[in-house]
């Protein structure tokens, strides 16, 4: 399956609000002050264009193009490309901050950014969508760049999209610039681990909180909500390290066994039934599949969409731990019982993050001209995510705070600090 560069999906009323909430208790824990608290919830740049098209049956239509540069206090900004119908300003200004705080968590060099096109790539030819992602890297062609503004993709765009943007961009400057975008295919200077990335960074998240709560994998249950990309490479790198997965579902329902599922033989059953579970004969069809989250296991991944675990079930979990490989899957009203509750969760900002390592990872060897293996990829990324892990749960117990507001608190005291040695304005 196409990698996705991960980054939280909007909330359903205003992403804008949904970060800042947290974003405002991290900086009142930090106690910053107004100049850089107001530098940055603040973008440094947003961008919106026009797009011209000349569609399929020879009509010119429209389309508004835009991308917003959060941060670019710790390097180049780095952040997907997203076509889908409902972009708005809103939603990408969050999805860039979210964006800085990732990759400053993570400790990758990076500032946060983001871009959109409101589209319905659904509905359009792969012609059109291909001269819609060239205008839109022509109309960014000032504001992309390998030391400047790294895209990726996002919802609705993928690897060949990204080869398009390569290349238009290399035209415009007469040499080929693989650096300017990550998220490519392996031919054209992709970095090899980056399909099982997100994934495998929830592996490393669960496998570190699990050693702080003294849960013995071996003897560990599991459940995964949404068996996609990073799903199922969870679940698959979870089974390899002892724990017995236990449910899994997808768009066709959920799917449980006590006695554990063969995650492999799931993987390849999926892949022979057009990227569906629907018959799966490995596990028992459950009545409902919301009900996945509320089986009595040690770990619970939710892996499929946003707002799944809300003031309606949160008080129903039994789960001693939450790895949210998923964007944005608990509700802001259920992080509150969540907590009350002792339950660890180790959020998206930090879970899903190996996603945006190997992107960087790809930036890093495309500057160098030489490709890494898979198995350097991957101890690299585990070594960051582990440490990343262990810097948010210092900051928890410093603080104490949840997981998620120390995940917000190391992020931004990074960017405050590098704010404040790089002088301010």
């Amino acid at each position: 399956m196409a990698y996705i560069e991960p980054a939280p999906i909007k909330d359903k009323e205003n992403p804008l609000e949904s970060m800042m909430e947290r974003f405002n208790i991290a900086a009142e824990k930090l106690g910053l002050s107004d100049e850089v608290y107001n530098v940055l919830k603040n973008p440094a740049k947003q961008v919106i264009v026009s797009l011209p098209i000349t569609m399929d049956n020879g009509k010119i239509q429209v389309f508004e193009g835009i991308r917003v540069i959060h941060s670019n206090i710790l390097g180049p900004a780095k952040g997907g490309i997203r076509f889908a119908p409902d972009v708005h300003i809103d939603e990408v200004r969050a999805l860039a901050a979210w964006m800085t705080w990732k990759c400053a968590v993570v400790d990758i060099p990076y500032g946060g950014g983001k871009g959109g096109v409101r589209c319905n790539p659904r509905e359009m030819s792969k012609g059109e969508i291909e001269r819609l992602m060239r205008a839109y890297t022509l109309a960014m062609i000032d504001v992309f760049g390998p030391d400047k503004d790294i895209p990726a993709p996002d919802m609705g765009t993928g690897p060949k999209e990204m080869a398009w943007l390569m290349d238009e961009y290399s035209k415009a400057h007469g040499m080929t610039v693989n650096s300017v975008v990550t998220g490519k295919p392996l031919v054209l200077g992709g970095s090899l681990g980056r399909t099982e990335a997100t994934g495998r960074g929830v592996m490393v998240s669960a496998l570190a909180a699990m050693q702080k709560l003294k849960i013995n994998p071996f003897q560990a249950t599991c459940a995964v909500q949404g068996f996609g990309n990073v799903g199922s490479w969870a679940a698959r790198l979870l089974e390899e390290r002892g724990l017995k997965i236990v449910a899994i579902s997808d768009i066709s329902g959920a799917y449980h066994n006590k006695h554990g599922i063969n995650i492999v033989e799931a993987i390849e059953y999926r892949e022979s039934n057009n990227g569906t579970l629907e018959g799966f004969e490995g596990a028992e069809l459950m009545d409902d599949p919301m009900d996945l989250l509320l089986l009595d296991v040690d770990v619970l991944v939710p892996a499929a969409v946003e707002d799944v675990i809300t003031s309606h079930n949160v008080d129903k979990i039994k789960a001693k731990l939450i790895v949210e490989g998923a964007n944005g899957p608990t509700s802001a009203k259920a992080d509150a019982v969540i907590n009350e509750k002792g339950i660890m969760a180790v959020p998206d900002i930090l879970a899903n993050a190996g996603g945006v390592t190997v992107s960087y990872f790809e930036w890093v060897q495309n500057r160098l001209g030489y490709k890494w293996t898979a198995d350097r990829v991957n101890r690299r990324s585990d070594r960051i995510m582990k440490d990343a892990f262990d810097h948010v749960y210092s900051a928890s117990k410093k603080y104490d705070v949840p997981m998620r507001i120390a995940a917000y608190i190391v992020a931004i005291e990074k960017v405050a600090m590098t704010y404040t040695y790089r002088g301010g304005y």
